[in-house]
């Protein structure tokens, strides 16, 4: 099933605007970010606006600060929503570890910040980006540290932050076959390009394959694409024609 990551649209207030879009678009299911349930106002809000366009949110990013400081709260904005599954999307770089066992301590913080999340039936897992490929002096890739530390984590893989930590995602697909249950399906454009759009692309007109990587993510069991762009200038083109090319594949 194909969802799309609405921190793709968070320039293009309100929110309820961006839902009917999404739902006129023939996306069945979104991905929410912190920010849009900071509150119980601001949840409620997205409750209504998935009953009344029809929308599902199956997974969900939420802050390490909320899942280490709140467990029971981040539990009951899922539940209020719908969410099936939580990824943990970021740390911030002061607070990244410079060693293979501070990434596999880390991994273990990340495991012990979900234990009440997987208790109360909900998946749990990690959101990557580029800096956990980039190879620690000693050779160490961090996301293989973090994994280990955190055995029971799941992961969502970002693909083209993936590409952009200089790595193969096929290789880590076929590696980590069962534990990817969820990936961000983004495209990367050609050098020099969309350079008003961080060089990234509308899904199917850029340079990653997404039409192999498709395969093998589903291949791989892997339920959950959420398409996403950092940063369009355009989120109903974006929205539009992403999900009319990834359709294709």
């Amino acid at each position: 099933m194909f969802s799309y990551q609405l921190y793709s649209s968070r320039n293009f207030p309100p929110l309820s605007v961006t839902l009917s879009m999404l739902a006129e678009a023939g996306y069945a299911a979104v991905e929410g970010y912190g920010a849009l349930y900071s509150d119980p106002e601001a949840v409620d809000a997205m409750a209504r606006g998935l009953a009344e366009t029809g929308l599902k949110m199956p997974t969900a990013h939420f802050g390490l600060d909320m899942l280490e400081g709140d467990p029971a709260g981040a539990v009951a904005v899922a539940k209020r929503l719908g969410i099936e599954r939580i990824y943990c999307p970021w740390v911030h770089p002061d607070q990244r570890p410079t060693t293979a066992q501070g990434w596999r301590d880390f991994g273990a913080r990340l495991e012990r910040a979900g234990a009440p999340v997987r208790a109360a039936g909900l998946g749990f897992g990690w959101h990557n980006h580029d800096f956990e490929f980039v190879a620690l002096p000693d050779g160490t890739i961090p996301m293989a540290a973090l994994l280990e530390g955190g055995p029971a984590l799941e992961w969502e893989m970002d693909v083209a932050w993936v590409i952009k930590g200089k790595t193969d995602p096929a290789e880590w697909i076929a590696a980590e076959r069962g534990r990817i249950t969820a990936a961000h399906v983004k495209d990367i454009a050609p050098a020099g390009e969309n350079a008003n759009e961080d060089g990234w692309a509308d899904v199917g007109h850029g340079t990653v394959d997404w039409k192999t990587l498709l395969g093998q993510l589903r291949g791989a069991g892997v339920a959950h694409l959420v398409i996403e762009h950092d940063n369009p200038s355009d989120h109903a083109r974006f929205a539009r024609r992403s999900l009319a090319a990834v359709k294709g594949y």
